[in-house]
């Protein structure tokens, strides 16, 4: 029988802070463990602990929040192998659901149903090497989102060539450029409306809220 179980940081109810969807209530399941460690991770509480819950436990505690997006996190969310029966439940249950994932872990087997949002990581992460490329053959353009998470405008020229490299306005729904929280973002905002490239700006709406170290929201 398999593994009806995931390892679980935290859950709880907030708004979804980044991608097309900020802006909008979303419950988030964010689970432990990643197999990368960029420089800048916002989540290194991940990497360790957490709780071993049942899908039927989550489920529970997702209903109890009564929204219908859904969110599952990390770390690294598919770095759990029993992640994938648990998404395809989620969509079962009439979720939306949005799946978050670093793309050193192939989403080939993730719920067709399900929406990936896919961070390509850049040189400043110091993980761009470990991108599992033909992540990038598996998007959809009718619904799934590439992010580049961009600590200077070098890690911006790095997106410009992988976006051109795999035509990503054409593979992706959404092309994000999310800067490193803290960074000058002026420069990188007159790069990017100067690039004529289809890009979203993506600040992370939930740290200008309640901060960049608050847990939980």
């Amino acid at each position: 029988m398999s593994d009806r179980s995931l390892r679980v940081t935290e859950i709880f109810l907030s708004i979804q802070g980044e991608s097309s969807h900020a802006g909008r209530a979303c419950s988030f399941v964010r689970l432990t463990g990643c197999p990368m460690r960029c420089v800048w991770c916002d989540s290194e509480y991940t990497f360790t602990g957490g709780e071993r819950m049942s899908f039927e436990k989550i489920l529970a505690k997702l209903d109890e929040f009564g929204c219908k997006l859904v969110e599952v996190t990390g770390g690294e969310p598919l770095a759990q192998k029993s992640v994938f029966p648990f998404i395809t439940e989620l969509c079962n249950s009439g979720y939306e659901v949005l799946i978050e994932t670093g793309g050193y872990v192939s989403t080939e087997n993730v719920d067709p149903r399900a929406k990936i949002i896919l961070d390509v990581k850049c040189p400043a992460s110091g993980e761009a090497e470990r991108n599992h490329w033909p992540n990038l053959a598996h998007l959809r353009p009718e619904k799934d989102e590439v992010k580049f998470v961009v600590a200077d405008l070098a890690d911006w020229d790095f997106a410009k060539t992988i976006i051109e490299k795999y035509d990503l306005v054409s593979r992706a729904k959404e092309i994000l450029i999310s800067p490193v929280h803290g960074v000058d973002m002026r420069s990188l905002a007159e790069a990017v409306s100067r690039s004529g490239l289809e890009v979203r700006l993506n600040l992370q709406l939930h740290k200008y809220i309640w901060g960049a170290e608050t847990r939980g929201v």
